[in-house]
């Protein structure tokens, strides 16, 4: 079995290792879904590129993999599945990966960044769904009121009739973009459950080094993918144009793409850094929560309007987030009871 470098930190390092892995969740994911929409903003239009650039920083990855690796002998004794069967995991997900992106890409394209955040949150729910069908999740009450909260914020956002894209697009494309970001959010949920499924009954273990690695691969096909939609699409012929004519000048634009990458790259770590702190669940909630953040940043950074909607939206937001927690508290309290009173008895 893997050991993990986390087993012997002391708890203040504990404690502030997670505090790191909490800002680059927070900070990457509000970075990068800002970046992309100022990328729009400025005159980007290729939905493959903002597709391509959720994943080609990919290599980012391999930092923490190299400082983190399990030791030679955990390795060597573990036992792994057939290559076909990795590859054929790997390649799926990452397939899905692709397509999830390209949905947020048109939302994002169609959305405020304010609103499309909004919309995002809802993954949490989905989340519940399917964890509940896929992974025995139990569906409690708690669990119950957060989907329904939820539900109800998305609705709001979706009946708005304030509510509107980026330069004052159409109500139709807004419609796309809402659809888009719903999917999205939808296949997202999805995709964590199968990957859970994946490390239970495909890898049979669920280590910092082995998610780390999924991480990648599936990035590598995503961005494979990516790349062959954008020369099918033909959307590579007007990038050097797209380039010429963005608002902020060429260098900004390249500078936009790159960081882009990375801080996607760096949310990717902050999340495989709370899988393994804390658990899968409280990763996937801070991630959902951090979406709260970037309604805010938003406002500041491209002055979105905060109508009364979108507040209430917001407030049921953050009602959904805090039943989901205390559910995860709950469960959390519960197991660690039972592995008290396991220990006790074979005292």
């Amino acid at each position: 079995m893997e050991h993990s470098p986390f087993l012997k930190l002391k708890h203040w390092q504990w404690w502030a290792l997670v505090a790191i892995n909490f800002f680059f969740l927070i900070a990457g994911q509000a970075a990068a879904v800002l970046l992309g929409r100022f990328y729009y903003d400025q005159g980007g239009n290729s939905k493959w590129m903002a597709t391509l650039v959720q994943t080609a920083g990919f290599p980012v990855l391999f930092i923490p993999l190299f400082f983190l690796r399990p030791s030679p002998e955990a390795s060597t004794s573990s036992t792994w599945p057939p290559i076909r069967i990795l590859a054929l995991v790997y390649f799926v997900l990452g397939a899905v990966v692709a397509g999830d992106n390209m949905l947020y890409s048109v939302g994002l394209l169609y959305l405020s960044a304010s609103t499309y955040s909004l919309i995002c949150a809802t993954q949490l729910a989905f989340n519940a769904v399917f964890s509940y069908f896929l992974n025995s999740q139990k569906f409690t009450a708690l669990i119950l009121n957060s989907v329904v909260i939820l539900s109800l914020s998305a609705a709001l956002i979706a009946v708005d009739d304030d509510s509107e894209g980026p330069s004052g697009v159409s109500k139709k494309k807004f419609l796309i973009g809402f659809l888009a970001t719903l999917g999205a959010s939808a296949l997202y949920s999805l995709l964590l459950s199968l990957m859970q499924l994946s490390f239970q009954k495909v890898l049979k273990k669920e280590t910092f080094s082995v998610v780390l690695e999924m991480q990648i691969y599936t990035s590598v096909v995503a961005s494979c993918v990516s790349v062959v939609g954008l020369f099918a699409s033909g959307e590579w012929k007007s990038l050097q144009h797209e380039m010429h004519g963005f608002d902020a000048g060429r260098v900004s634009y390249v500078l936009t793409l790159v960081w882009t990458a990375v801080t996607w790259q760096v949310c990717a770590v902050g999340v495989v850094g709370l899988i393994f702190l804390v658990t899968s669940l409280f990763s996937n909630v801070i991630s959902t929560l951090s979406l709260a953040v970037t309604p805010l940043a938003a406002l500041v950074v491209f002055h979105d309007k905060m109508n009364g909607v979108k507040v209430v939206a917001v407030l049921l937001a953050l009602c959904g987030f805090a039943s989901y927690i205390y559910q995860n508290y709950l469960d959390d309290t519960k197991a660690r009871r039972l592995r008290t009173d396991v220990r006790e008895s074979h005292v």
